[in-house]
């Protein structure tokens, strides 16, 4: 992976995977659901699972410098 690439795709990565991460537990913090017609668990657990993909996706990337 060529420096550049791997520096945007982790910190797109990051990024999304942290937004998506302090979205959600705001959002259930609040007591206010992560997506409509969905059980509120099962959508805060689902989002809270891609979030932590994405920061360790966001990591290896940073790795491969």
């Amino acid at each position: 992976m060529e420096n550049g690439s791997a520096i945007f795709t982790g910190m797109v990565f990051a990024l999304f995977g942290g937004g998506l991460l302090v979205w959600t537990g705001v959002r259930a913090r609040q007591g206010k659901p992560v997506a409509h017609g969905v059980s509120p668990v099962a959508s805060a657990a689902l989002a809270g699972v891609v979030a932590v993909l994405a920061l360790a996706v966001g990591a290896w990337c940073f790795t491969r410098l």
